[in-house]
């Protein structure tokens, strides 16, 4: 069974810089795709960015290219975000998520952490 932890969350300044990273057990993750989510107060979950089992596919939110990257290490079982330029709006519990998937991007997961809370204040 896949388990998915979420780390590196925190109270960050505007323009300041996060890591969030997904570490997963119990299975290995070279043949999932990853996905990561967010939720505001108040909002509906919403989809970040998303890399394909094989790293060579990478989406991203309008509201995050630019400054966010994911990546995954499949060696370490784990898949990163590297959020950048953080704006207060991008405050939120981000999410993980997995499936396993020929190709590409799935549009539903199986798979979801708990989350990280990601806050962006001064």
């Amino acid at each position: 069974q896949l388990q998915l932890v979420e780390s590196g969350g925190g109270l960050v300044q505007p323009g300041g810089s996060l890591r969030l990273s997904c570490a997963a057990s119990g299975v290995t993750l070279d043949t999932y795709a990853i996905g990561w989510f967010r939720q505001a107060p108040g909002k509906e979950r919403e989809g970040v960015s998303c890399i394909s089992k094989s790293g060579r596919l990478v989406n991203y939110a309008n509201s995050v290219k630019g400054r966010f990257a994911i990546s995954r290490d499949n060696s370490k079982n784990t898949v990163y975000l590297q959020m950048n330029s953080l704006k207060p709006e991008d405050t939120g519990i981000y999410y993980c998520a997995a499936r396993t998937i020929l190709a590409g991007c799935p549009k539903e997961y199986d798979y979801w952490g708990q989350g990280t809370q990601v806050t962006v204040s001064s």
